[in-house]
């Protein structure tokens, strides 16, 4: 696959199974960033995205590493494929690495991502009015979907949601691909 350059010196690129254990350190790192606002419980800031579930994704080519030009990796996105969408399970960016482009690059290469696979939408969950979240994926061109317009999936997924999260704070947002 071939490299996409982020913000000089970072690269983004398909995962190797072998850096999932870093990967899901840098998912618990990048956690902290929601202990001030109380959004989330103790156990879930201490959680992460379990390894199989990262292995099975960097197998599937489902997951997209952000990496230091000496290969060390910092950040990453994990998709799958729910309801005909491109579904963005997770954005995570070492907090050391914070601040310069990289989450945006993530989420361009999953939107490069959709095109390729020919589909029609990027779908995601995440809070309403976090800066890093919701307001982040709006300027990039997600909109919110109106509870009404909510998918099946999406009802099952906010319930799931629900037994950690305070999901009246959460929103799904779209954003239509072209790619023709």
């Amino acid at each position: 696959m071939s490299m996409q350059q982020a913000t000089s010196p970072y690269g983004i690129e398909g995962a190797d199974a072998s850096e999932v254990g870093l990967l899901a350190e840098v998912d618990r790192a990048a956690s902290a960033l929601f202990v001030p606002t109380g959004l989330l419980s103790d156990e879930a800031l201490k959680d992460h995205v379990p390894v199989d579930i990262l292995a099975s994704a960097a197998e599937n080519g489902d997951l997209f590493t952000a990496r230091l030009d000496s290969g060390t990796a910092i950040g990453f996105a994990l998709v799958s494929l729910r309801g005909g969408t491109l579904y963005l399970d997770q954005i995570s960016v070492h907090p050391d690495h914070g601040q310069r482009g990289i989450g945006a690059d993530l989420l361009t290469r999953v939107i490069d991502e959709a095109k390729r696979r020919k589909l029609r939408r990027v779908t995601l969950s995440t809070f309403r009015d976090l800066p890093w979240n919701g307001p982040f994926y709006a300027k990039h061109g997600f909109r919110e979907i109106k509870r009404g317009d909510m998918a099946d999936w999406m009802l099952e997924l906010e319930r799931i949601q629900a037994e950690e999260l305070d999901v009246s704070k959460r929103c799904f947002m779209v954003r239509k691909i072209g790619w023709l």
